[in-house]
């Protein structure tokens, strides 16, 4: 993974070498070990790059790279785990590689393949690819999003990088704040990352499963990736179902072991980091493939001595079985404060909590020189981890939600009014204007993708949170978090051939008797600790956020408060606000829905002081 920017001056004026290096510096964090620029044969084209050096760390693979034959140039974040299969096609083309790299596979690919290119690919990536012969500008962004990629279009130039605040701070765009996007972060926060908006006017996202041209200062957009096109048959037999995801899943993990580099995960002790590391462990007794890393029995364990949500028994347990020490980092009340302006900066967004625990976690990779973690995002949102059933108010609104699409405006509003309802009765409501002042819901990537018809509520849903909602938005704070500290995250769970075989699955080999994840938890029998596969309990990678805003936390929320935030007081009922949060800071009283209520306005508030 590393991280990548480009200009391109739409009246042909040169770039200035300063403006590239500028804003390659904003994603510095993104890639430690290099850097590099490249400039067309006018100069009113600049690529720029940050290097995080994980399949052939050599020079023959840094970027921005050229083609053999000098026609095309890329600059690429991410991974092709196929990329050792895909080159042996293209060389029975006639392909000729000079180096071991991935990025390298990837040129001969769009030579051989053009954009037909995406579909053969298995992996995360956003890329940028620029033909000096026709001076067209090719980008693309994987499958479903895993990495990140932003640009602004003006009638003087098209910016792009792979984070909003590179782009904000570069100089180079106008970085004025979208007040739709903010009243909508605050009445739903996950119901941004996956529209193209950003928190600022001028600054796009290539959505996932997107590519796009810029031909003659032009944008042309394309999704050439829809899930619902691809699902396969299934085993009609629940036991061949079974066994069917679980040799897909010990391929997704043996994939992406596939490193130059020391490699490890993140372990919580929940069964989805516990199957990946008991999986890594599986492949290595199988026998390991070329280019697999051997050096991957790294385990890093965030524990919260006291609070609700410490797994670390059960992640002693998973790290047992698959025959790794593991190291733990203890995270209790006086990390509340540490380091607490960085993270938010470097989490670029608003989110429903302080994002300590996986920042600190990725920060100890870091320091361990473990380059790569295997982790396990994307299995909840695939199998129905969360709670799906209940009579309350909160269910029925979400199940509601999820039958909805962007085509009923109307209905989706009326959505949004029992949701606003539900949180001023609360107390948690606080924009300005009330009930009639609510900001639109926003498009949504999928949300509009025609559903199999035999699908009932559970596999419509997960299909949105799994597309539209709560997975993008968890997407973009592991990369953020993780590539602070210049740390590439794996993702096994969402392989797309897992996922589309996932999806295509009959909602009973998701949830059954109480249980989710039933296919997972039948496919991982004997493969893992037999408590954790069988365990109900869920618990989310967060950090203690309760026990913080009732304790350390609770001066720096007042101090924050008291700020004084033009753009902030516009838009928010500040004294409600304050009064609200001072009651439940007084009683001890914040909990698990008062902190996703109320937190994204403190984060707000400390954005736009930011940038407003």
């Amino acid at each position: 993974m590393c991280g990548i920017a480009g200009i391109v001056n739409l009246r042909g004026n040169p770039v200035e070498p300063a403006e590239i290096e500028r804003l390659r510096g904003l994603i510095a964090h993104r890639g430690p070990f290099g850097e590099g620029s490249w400039f067309n044969g006018r100069r009113n084209l600049a690529f720029g790059h940050r290097r995080l050096a994980v399949i052939d760390p050599t020079e023959g693979g840094r970027q921005p790279m050229t083609s053999g034959d000098g026609r095309h140039v890329i600059v690429y974040n991410g991974e092709i785990y196929n990329f050792l299969e895909l080159r042996r096609e293209l060389e029975t083309k006639g392909a000729t590689f000079r180096s071991q790299s991935d990025t390298e596979v990837i040129l001969a690919a769009w030579q051989a393949w053009g954009e037909d290119m995406l579909p053969r690919f298995n992996g995360e990536w956003a890329l940028a690819i620029y033909d000096t012969t026709t001076d067209e500008l090719f980008l693309a962004r994987d499958h479903f999003g895993i990495k990140p990629l932003h640009y602004a279009l003006s009638s003087e130039r098209f910016v792009f990088a792979s984070e909003q605040r590179a782009l904000a701070r570069s100089g180079l765009i106008d970085a004025t704040i979208d007040v739709d996007v903010v009243r909508r972060l605050l009445l739903d926060p996950f119901g941004i990352e996956g529209s193209e908006r950003s928190l600022f006017q001028q600054v796009r996202r290539l959505q996932g499963g997107h590519c796009m041209w810029l031909r003659n200062g032009r944008v042309a957009l394309r999704r050439w990736w829809r899930t619902v096109d691809r699902l396969p048959d299934v085993p009609r037999d629940e036991a061949d179902r079974v066994t069917r995801f679980r040799e897909l899943f010990h391929d997704a993990v043996a994939l992406r072991m596939r490193s130059d580099v020391p490699i490890g995960t993140c372990l919580s002790g929940g069964f989805d980091s516990s199957a990946v590391i008991c999986a890594m462990s599986s492949h290595e007794k199988a026998g390991m493939g070329p280019r697999d890393s051997t050096a991957w029995r790294h385990a890093f364990v965030a524990t919260f001595p006291g609070a609700s949500n410490d797994e670390r028994p059960m992640a002693e347990e998973a790290a047992a079985w698959a025959e790794v020490k593991p190291t733990f980092l203890e995270i209790g009340r006086s990390d509340a404060l540490t380091d607490i302006d960085r993270i938010l900066d470097d989490n670029d967004d608003v989110y429903i909590s302080l994002p300590s625990a996986a920042w600190l976690i990725y920060r100890e990779l870091r320091r361990q020189n473990v380059t790569v973690s295997l982790d396990g995002h994307g299995a909840d949102e695939l199998m129905g981890a969360y709670m799906q059933e209940g009579q309350s108010a909160a269910f029925r609104i979400r199940n509601a939600a999820a039958a909805l699409t962007s085509r009923l405006p109307l209905a989706q509003r009326g959505v949004d009014l029992l949701r606003a309802q539900m949180i001023r009765r609360q107390g948690h409501y606080f924009l300005r204007g009330g009930l009639g002042a609510m900001p639109a819901p926003l498009p949504l990537v999928a949300e509009d993708d025609e559903l199999p018809r035999h699908w009932g509520a559970l596999n419509r849903r997960l299909y949105r949170m799994f597309h539209s909602t709560t997975l993008p938005t968890i997407l973009r704070n592991f990369d953020r978090l993780s590539m602070a500290h210049g740390i590439e995250v794996r993702m096994p769970f969402m392989d797309w051939r897992l996922v589309t075989y996932t999806m295509a699955l009959p909602e009973t080999s998701k949830l059954a008797d109480g249980r989710t994840k039933v296919v997972a938890r039948q496919a991982m029998e004997n493969l893992m600790p037999e408590s954790i596969r069988t365990a109900r309990r869920k618990v989310g990678f967060n950090s203690p956020m309760p026990e913080w805003l009732n304790g350390p936390l609770a001066g720096w929320t007042s101090e924050l408060l008291a700020r004084k935030v033009p753009a902030f007081a516009d838009l928010v009922d500040e004294t409600s606000l304050r009064e609200a949060v001072a009651r439940l800071t007084a009683r001890q009283g914040w909990d698990w829905e008062s902190v996703g209520r109320v937190w994204p306005y403190l984060n707000m508030k400390w954005m736009l002081a930011r940038y407003a």
